[in-house]
């Protein structure tokens, strides 16, 4: 018998994946509005940056700069994950369908992870060109997929949560960045951390980057099972 049950999770999982993956692919709506506002972040930074002193080591910056993108990018990206759902009360026709409701949550989650990553692969090496392509880097360099990878996942997980909670409110858009950006601080603080040691390189890539990628990887399984076990009373709410 939970086998079977076991089956038919996995079944409603890979149908709601299905479903956000096509919908958004025959839109792109949230992608081509992520994808846009990040380039215009981009150039904001750009602006900005080229009227300080020559002396601002733009390699310490960098690492800051990218997750300040990646954060703000990501809301616009999740207040938008639900819109679909929040259209015709689908939302509610979804929550009459016999499955356990936190395999919506997974769905959304993963969903929203391989959006954020499609985002990362094209926001990436356009920053890599607009402040990095002049700079002499670490051979540690490619570390930073690590932290990315721990960061994006602890967004999708916490964010899907929490634009869930926001998705009935008026002014779901402040509120989602009140509940998100204090509940994502540590994982922030640890990714920024272990993105500047794997730039910048050193010694510190021994004492620094293990460390701070071991707590974002320790929010991330920490926030993702609370927000699963979470779920069900979220949603019903």
């Amino acid at each position: 018998m939970s086998g079977s049950k076991g089956v038919s999770a996995f079944k409603h999982y890979r149908i709601l994946l299905a479903k956000d993956l096509r919908q958004e692919f025959r839109s792109k709506e949230m992608l081509s509005s992520m994808g846009i506002y990040s380039i215009l972040v981009l150039i904001v930074f750009g602006a900005t940056l080229a009227q300080t002193s020559a002396k601002v080591d733009i390699v310490q910056m960098s690492s800051g700069l990218i997750w300040a993108l990646l954060i703000f990018t990501s809301l616009l990206g999740l207040n938008r994950s639900f819109a679909h759902e929040k259209e015709d009360a689908a939302l509610e026709g979804l929550l009459l369908v016999p499955m356990d409701r936190s395999v919506i949550y997974l769905a959304k989650a993963t969903a929203n992870l391989l959006f954020l990553v499609v985002v990362e692969l094209i926001v990436a090496p356009l920053f890599y060109v607009f402040f990095l392509s002049g700079s002499e880097l670490s051979i540690t360099l490619p570390l930073v997929v690590w932290p990315l990878l721990a960061g994006t996942a602890g967004i999708a997980g916490i964010g899907t949560l929490l634009a869930t909670i926001a998705i009935n409110t008026r002014g779901r858009d402040v509120l989602l960045a009140l509940l998100f950006i204090p509940l994502a601080f540590p994982l922030l603080y640890a990714c920024v951390s272990a993105t500047t040691v794997a730039v910048v390189g050193g010694a510190a890539i021994d004492f620094a980057y293990v460390p701070a990628l071991a707590l974002a990887m320790g929010y991330d399984i920490v926030m993702l099972l609370v927000s699963w076990l979470l779920y069900d009373y979220v949603v019903s709410a």
